[in-house]
């Protein structure tokens, strides 16, 4: 429930009362503060309550900006506050203190969240009006300055992310966000839409699984509606601010689950044909969870650096005064929007096989691109990293008992993080093409060696933002070099399977680091073996097993590892205590 305090003596010709009543709030009046603060402790302590100054004139979208998005426990704009349930005791203490000093007049909200002794945001506007006019005058010109903006055409407009792909700007969001509208207008939710977006990318999947000419054009066909949905809902979020916990990760882990699922149908639909793609899918797979885990790591690194420039910043930032080097910057990097086009006229028009070609070299481009930028300007920039970064950085790296166990025995670090990191993951890359059978075990024990003294100190060097990415290298392509070198029949699906499920707690532990909610639990981790305990588990069983067994063992661990972390990821998502937040994500 909602309830709006509308404070000072009613205005003739306003429409405020009944824009407040549209935007779902109970409206009561308060003819002076201490009124204003009887009614705001008779409204339940559930409640969300808005303070809005009755002289307020302004677009209803502006009302809506500043008080019905859930995220923010506090919010204002000019001449109304709202408070979440949290905030409360904020809001009553600053109201406690407005009424002890002047009890009998009009409360100035402006004023009370000046005096408000917490963290309050303010929307931005743009050219949306909020004003408390002083006199008849100003109300006129504030009512004639309302008139002269369509702030539907506003709503609309800010439902689109300010910074998206070409293919996205130009080719879906012109006719998505009037899809989201339509939407709005009937009473469905984005995560609805979510919903029905993986549903078609899961028929998509179907369809290229078949095998036939129409099958993969139908998938073609259908994966881009899937990602016309996917815009959607982001929209729908925006237009109708129906921000969800729920959503977010509904929202995060879709465009994973989706993509992945995709290739796998391409894979089976290769093999319908005669042709393996397996390892090819795979590999698409693990690029493309590399690359993010990329973004991730500088991102987290960088977060809150001090001295956070560089000259490689400097010249990015000069780029993009020069409009067309925008576009072709963000269209080499293979966002979303451009990778699910360029897989569907793929899918539609070739193979499987060819598909995948392309999408790796597109893919591998993009990936070293960013990566040597990024790698570019952590070498230029003299910044420092803070405790919290090194903190997301070690929950990202995702190291399990083993070592952590070499990390409390050899408390004397070899060297500096990204250098033993990278030297445990190139031991381990010769061990695994060595052509010796028990090799990759002898690998994966000095990577595990490697792996616990990577983080024996904090990752706060220029490069330590490699380390978890160079881990997720290690793991997922271990398990595609092994099953691969298997020949069983089979083996490159379970290892599908395995780096599927593995990825998802990895894309799960970011979600959560966004939100300020840390890494899932250690028991979690503990119970799955982190990285360095998978990796070595996987040689081993390799060394020892046949090969129809290796398969039947990658099949078992996949379905345990899926099954934890999904268990424990959904337990997370849908409880109270999860982080409300609307995560951007990757560029559409």
């Amino acid at each position: 429930m909602s309830t709006a305090i509308v404070t000072g003596p009613p205005v003739p010709g306003s429409s405020l009362e009944s824009d407040l009543r549209a935007l779902g709030f109970e409206v009561r009046a308060a003819s002076d503060t201490a009124e204003a603060e009887a009614l705001l402790t008779a409204v339940p302590a559930g409640d969300r309550v808005a303070l809005v100054d009755a002289r307020f004139v302004g677009h209803v979208h502006a009302l809506r900006l500043g008080l019905t998005d859930p995220r923010f426990p506090l919010a204002a704009i000019p001449g109304a506050v709202t408070a979440q349930p949290a905030a409360r005791p904020a809001l009553a203490r600053a109201l406690a203190r407005e009424a002890a000093a002047g009890g009998g007049t009009a409360l100035a909200v402006d004023g009370l969240v000046t005096a408000l002794d917490a963290d309050v945001r303010h929307p931005e506007l743009g050219s949306l009006v909020a004003v408390v006019p002083a006199d008849p005058q100003a109300r006129n010109e504030a009512r004639q300055a309302v008139a002269a903006v369509d702030d539907e055409a506003v709503r609309l407009k800010s439902a689109v992310k300010s910074r998206d792909g070409f293919f996205t700007t130009f080719f879906i969001s012109p006719y998505s966000r009037y899809i989201a509208r339509w939407c709005a207008r009937r009473g469905l939710t984005p995560n609805q839409v979510t919903t029905a977006s993986l549903l078609t990318a899961l028929i998509a999947a179907a369809c290229a699984a078949t095998g036939t000419r129409i099958g993969f054009v139908a998938a073609g066909a259908l994966l881009i509606c899937s990602f016309v949905l996917d815009c959607t809902d982001g929209q729908l979020a925006r237009y109708s601010l129906q921000y969800s916990t729920l959503g977010a990760w509904l929202d995060a882990t879709f465009d994973r689950a989706k993509e992945y699922a995709y290739y796998a149908g391409l894979a089976l639909g290769a093999a319908r044909g005669g042709d393996d793609v397996w390892a090819l899918a795979l590999g698409a797979m693990i690029l493309q969870t590399c690359r993010h885990v990329v973004d991730f790591s500088f991102n987290e690194a960088n977060h809150d650096a001090t001295a956070n420039t560089s000259p490689t910043a400097a010249l990015s930032g000069r780029l993009d005064s020069v409009g067309w080097t925008v576009w072709v910057r963000r269209m080499i990097v293979l966002p979303i929007g451009e990778r699910w086009a360029l897989i569907a006229v793929l899918t539609a028009a070739t193979t499987p096989r060819i598909t995948f070609y392309v999408l790796l070299i597109g893919c591998a481009f993009a990936a070293t691109y960013t990566t040597a930028g990024r790698v570019l300007r952590s070498l230029t920039r003299r910044a420092k990293r803070t405790d919290r970064a090194a903190k997301a950085l070690a929950d990202l790296a995702d190291n399990g008992p083993l070592a952590g166990f070499v990390s409390r025995t050899l408390r004397t670090p070899l060297g500096s993080p990204f250098p033993v990191a990278l030297a445990g993951v190139a031991v381990l890359t010769v061990s695994l093409f060595s052509g010796v059978t028990w090799a990759p075990v002898a690998g994966a024990v000095v990577y595990a060696l490697a792996s616990g003294q990577a983080l024996a100190r904090p990752l706060k060097g220029a490069l330590d933002w490699l380390v978890p990415p160079l881990f997720r290298a290690a793991e997922y392509g271990t398990v595609l070099v092994l099953a691969s070198k298997s020949g069983v029949n089979g083996a490159l699906p379970a290892a599908f399977g395995l780096v599927a499920a593995v990825a998802y707690h990895h894309y799960d532990t970011v979600y959560r680091i966004r939100g300020d909610a840390g890494a899932p639990p250690a028991w979690l981790v503990r119970a799955i073996g982190g990285q360095e305990g998978r990796t070595l588990l996987v040689t081993v069983l390799a060394a020892v097993l046949t090969a129809a067994q290796f398969k039947a063992a990658l099949t078992v661990l996949a379905v345990v590892v899926a099954g934890l972390v999904l268990v424990e990821s959904i337990r997370f998502w849908v409880s109270a205590g999860a982080p409300a937040v609307h995560d951007e994500g990757e560029p559409a």
